[in-house]
């Protein structure tokens, strides 16, 4: 069989091996692509010689590094978001606007469709609650979705459709919020939200109905063409249903799965997996299952987390929304399967469970090299950080947030808090591989956002850094969103790095982020996403 013949792929730089912790090599002028591998790198004049009749891909004054992995993201649930009102700060900027969004909406739809907006942010947008919108939909049943994806607020019409009345009891796991009069406000926290949502092949009363199959297949081609312009090669999404999976297989079938994609089924669906003889590591490196998502407590944004001490509030130390006796009893069974478990835990009282839950299944059930997760981590100390090396769990905290949110952090959870939360600096300097993570939509998709907001610590809008000691270089940041997010699907041997033996996955940038102003970082230019040595995006 001929010899494939390569392509010489040469830029002004290439970030081959930001961050390594082995000893640094200087970085190729040229990479030396076959297929989808990488299968030489050095000086240009080398490779032309070794290759003589290879084709140059000469990106002139632009850097190249290692394709950008967001190891946790949830491209399910934006499937349906793409279909849905677009209420961020961003799109609406005020409730007049957002109310007004909704009361065109409303006006085109029909009678008893729900009528759906997500990424709704409080906090930079403002208040809106039950009696704003049956102002705008005294009939026509609206939910609204916040950003951090563990609330909403639904009308007078949805609570009526879904059968919450007044003196209907608080789910376990989640809440019914109301006015200080008493009156339900419209507001579902946590499981009250979750254990109404729908999916697209159920019907009824008594569920928020979900979009048909085909929707979220063009919902989802939709969103990987997004992401692959910001520079994305990789993702993992953290919340996987077998319809989802059927989804992205269909994307996949039609020419649209131009990313790598790792998944984390829902614990709920763990039995289906089970009885196929499903688990870790299943699929392609286009298109995998890497583990099982369990969940214990609230969101950052949402201010549900589980916290050891209380938030502003005196009275309040967040949301336990799976009991301990369950969370232990999950993560046995996945343990003891084989399989990777990733549990999201915000606050350090929650991380502190799982730790327990991980410690107790690993001394009396060993699977040595069985690495998991926790999702999100986001408020740790000393003891966590031992813990968490000594089990060689992996860390995979929001990237974003800082930049996201800024000083409302600070007034959420206090400046000594903010210290000790994201804490990539720490997660490094303890041995703790820690991954790069969005959480989109409730961060902002954009890697470099991410990269920007980890060297800075400081608020887009607002100008103010939070936890300043958690700040790393440019090239650690890389290697977050790149090696660290790797190893949190088990694929650090082929992805993440450019050199021989790794996937030809890389993104073209007009400058480079490791030399520039790290407050530049988030506005560089992506020209060109690779996949396996194919352009996905090009500008």
């Amino acid at each position: 069989m001929e010899e494939r013949t390569p392509t010489i792929v040469r830029a002004k730089a290439i970030a081959a091996q930001a961050g390594s912790a082995s000893a640094p090599k200087p970085d190729p002028e040229a990479l030396a692509v076959t297929g989808e591998m990488i299968t030489a790198t050095g000086a240009l004049s080398e490779l032309r010689d070794r290759f003589p009749r290879a084709e140059v891909l000469d990106f002139g004054d632009s850097t190249i590094i290692p394709g950008l992995n967001d190891a946790h993201i949830h491209l399910a649930m934006t499937a349906g978001d793409a279909l849905h009102l677009d209420l961020s700060h961003a799109a609406v900027g005020t409730v007049p606007a957002l109310l007004d969004t909704i009361a065109a909406e409303v006006s085109a739809t029909s009678a008893g469709v729900w009528v759906k907006g997500s990424r709704y942010d409080d906090e930079k947008t403002g208040i809106i609650l039950r009696d704003d919108l049956d102002r705008i939909a005294p009939e026509t049943p609206v939910v609204v979705s916040h950003v951090a994806g563990h609330w909403g607020v639904v009308n007078s019409a949805g609570l009526r459709w879904l059968g919450i009345e007044e003196s209907s009891p608080d789910p376990d796991g989640g809440r019914y919020d109301r006015y200080s009069d008493g009156r339900l406000n419209g507001k579902l926290i946590e499981r009250a939200l979750m254990n109404v949502l729908m999916p697209a092949t159920a019907r009824g009363e008594r569920f928020i109905t979900g979009d048909t199959v085909e929707d979220l297949q063009l919902g989802a081609a939709r969103t990987i063409a997004q992401w692959n312009a910001a520079g994305l090669t990789s993702i993992c999404d953290a919340l996987i249903s077998p319809q989802d999976i059927s989804i992205l297989s269909a994307v996949r079938d039609a020419g649209d799965l131009s990313m790598r994609i790792g998944m984390l089924l829902s614990i709920d669906h763990y039995d289906k997996a089970v009885d196929l003889g499903v688990g870790s590591g299943f699929g392609d490196d286009r298109l995998k299952l890497i583990g099982v998502k369990a969940f214990l407590d609230g969101a950052i944004g949402g201010r549900t987390c589980l916290l050891s001490e209380p938030f502003t509030d005196p009275n309040y130390q967040g949301v336990q929304t799976t009991s301990t006796e369950e969370l232990r009893a999950n993560v046995e069974r996945v343990h003891t399967d084989g399989n990777r478990v990733g549990v999201h835990a915000n606050g350090d009282a929650a991380i502190r469970l799982v730790l327990d839950a991980l410690e107790d299944v690993a001394a009396r059930i060993p699977r040595p090299g069985l690495r998991h997760r926790i999702e999100h981590c986001s408020l740790i100390d000393d003891d966590i950080l031992k813990r968490m090396h000594r089990l060689g769990a992996i860390a995979v905290p929001f990237a974003g947030y800082p930049g996201y949110h800024g000083g409302a952090l600070n007034s959420w959870y206090g400046e000594e808090r903010m210290g000790r939360m994201f804490a990539h600096r720490a997660f490094l300097d303890a041995g703790v591989t820690v991954a790069g993570s969005s959480d989109y939509p409730c961060g902002p998709y954009q890697p470099l956002s991410g990269l920007q907001s980890l060297v800075t610590r400081t608020g887009v809008d607002d100008g103010i850094t939070v936890g300043a000691s958690q700040k790393v270089t440019a090239a650690e940041a890389l290697s977050i969103f790149t090696l660290g997010s790797a190893e949190a699907s088990g694929e650090e041997s082929y992805k993440g790095r450019l050199a021989p033996g790794y996937l030809a996955d890389f993104t073209v940038l007009g400058d480079n982020p490791l030399t520039i102003d790290p407050h530049g970082i988030a506005d560089i230019d992506v020209r060109a996403t690779y996949v396996g040595g194919d352009a996905v995006y090009s500008a």
